[in-house]
């Protein structure tokens, strides 16, 4: 790795996208170049929750911007993540591959929860350092993450699906201010807040903070007004009420501050800062630059010193659902083995085959039958900090087809090797034990198919598993790509 790498933090936010590329010197990141894109992609929602095609073409041509700044990079180099907008739209899985090629690298569509760790690594390097605890609150494009931690570490997280530019959309559609939107607005956006009050009450926290756009906008026409100094405050917050309200419409309102692209989705934004005040028990919010892309910076600069977080995830719930360690790692290294032969070059599935690998057993903490599916169902729909959701996606599709009817895994070569290679590790390994000592095993390509070489006499003491290979082959030859068994 060079001394000075370049790494790239891509965010792909519902009101805009933005960009920032950093040099790593000494373990610390040294900015280089920030890009914003106000492409407000969740204005682009119809009324059935898809793109319209007038939003993908401004969409994609941001990101082309954005790749040509990112030329050079090495895959490795560079993380890209979608929010809320492309985890709502129902036209997302056809976008995506279009938005991928445009930027020139993958984005990950993250969870919720998993927006808000990354929001929380970002804001907390960006603060002073201190035990106490803090709340965070980001109000996005199109939803709101809430987190609760102390120091670098998040203790409760949640997103809610209210955001400025969908709230904007809702209550203040053709830019009217009236007593009766706003506080229609207020209240809608405080009961999509209820559920989480007890949880993120003043009780649990030392000090506020606010980060992203909406948050910093609205300091911006706080502190410029005079109606609050050093952050944003109740009382400033309800002069700035009074202002808009007096306004009567958003392209009236002549507050110095205002900058013309938050201008559309300052109603909406207002309203759910100031249910947030009243529903956390806010008193006063200190405002952070830190936010999403930063995590995404810090989280991408970890992994490349090969501290992953997902690997805490694994562990911790390979724990939680009483995982037996030492099949998980047993079938992991062996359906390592296996898939490094047929897809040497493919380290992103190699780590979903490792991780699918060690957690494909937690259905077990469920039910005894059919718990593959358990394991594919929490695989799926758990919250996972570090995985996208395409991620655990691919998880939850080789958890489900590790035993029983073969189910296709998707239309890449490596991808059915992947599933290959696991079926043989946990088939190989089914009596739960180290010995008898599994021999010097041989996959490869033949054809469409594959071609397993192992020991005939080692094959002919193990009259079950021999069994449960011709099985496995008869499975692989209805689905058209034919395992072969070849004892030498």
């Amino acid at each position: 790795m060079p001394d000075h790498p370049l790494i790239a933090a891509v965010d792909l936010g519902s009101n805009s996208f933005r960009l920032q590329v950093i040099r790593v010197v000494n373990g610390n990141p040294r900015p280089v170049t920030t890009l914003k894109e106000t492409v407000r992609l969740g204005a682009g929602l119809d009324g059935q929750g898809v793109l319209t095609a007038s939003a993908q073409d401004e969409a994609l041509a941001a990101l082309r911007r954005f790749a040509s700044t990112l030329a050079g990079l090495p895959p490795d180099a560079v993380r890209a993540v979608a929010t809320n907008t492309f985890r709502v739209a129902r036209n997302a899985p056809d976008f995506l591959p279009r938005a991928e090629a445009a930027l020139g690298f993958p984005i990950e569509v993250i969870g919720g929860r998993e927006e808000a760790r990354l929001i929380y690594l970002g804001a907390a390097h960006s603060l002073p350092s201190s035990r106490e605890r803090r709340l965070v609150v980001d109000i996005g494009g199109g939803s709101t993450e809430l987190i609760v931690g102390r120091q670098f570490t998040p203790l409760c997280t949640e997103s809610v699906p209210l955001g400025s530019v969908s709230w904007s959309l809702r209550y203040f559609d053709d830019g009217s201010l009236t007593e009766a939107r706003l506080r229609e607005a207020e209240l809608a956006a405080r009961a999509a807040f209820q559920p989480f009050e007890v949880a993120f009450g003043a009780r649990h926290w030392q000090a506020a903070v606010g980060t992203s756009g909406t948050a910093r906008a609205l300091l911006d026409v706080l502190e410029a007004n005079g109606y609050s100094q050093g952050g944003i405050c109740r009382e400033g917050l309800a002069r700035l009420r009074e202002a808009l309200l007096s306004a009567g419409h958003i392209d009236n309102v002549k507050l110095a501050g205002i900058r013309e692209d938050r201008r559309p989705v300052m109603g909406g934004g207002f309203a759910i800062m100031a249910a947030a005040f009243a529903a956390f028990g806010i008193e006063r919010m200190e405002i952070t630059f830190g936010a999403l892309r930063d995590g995404v910076m810090y989280d991408l600069m970890a992994r490349r010193r090969a501290v992953d977080i997902r690997d805490r995830t694994v562990a911790s719930f390979a724990r939680r659902h009483r995982v037996d360690g030492e099949q998980a790692e047993r079938v992991a290294l062996w359906a390592g083995r296996l898939f490094e032969q047929l897809a040497p070059d493919e380290p992103g599935l190699r780590r979903s085959l490792s991780d699918v690998a060690l957690l494909h057993e937690v259905g077990l903490s469920i039910a005894q039958a059919d718990f593959h599916k358990h394991s594919a169902y929490l695989l799926r729909h758990a919250d996972l900090p570090g995985f996208s959701q395409p991620e655990q996606e691919r998880l939850a599709m080789l958890a489900l087809a590790q035993r029983g009817q073969l189910v296709a895994p998707g239309e890449h070569d490596a991808q059915w090797a992947a599933l290959l290679a696991l079926r043989l590790a946990v088939l190989l390994h089914r009596a739960r034990s180290a010995s008898p000592r599994l021999p010097r095993l041989g996959l490869s390509r033949q054809g469409m198919g594959y071609c397993l070489t192992i020991s005939n006499r080692w094959l002919a003491a193990q009259p079950v598993i021999q069994f449960a290979l011709n099985e496995e082959a008869s499975a692989w030859q209805k689905a058209g790509r034919p395992l072969h068994i070849h004892p030498v």
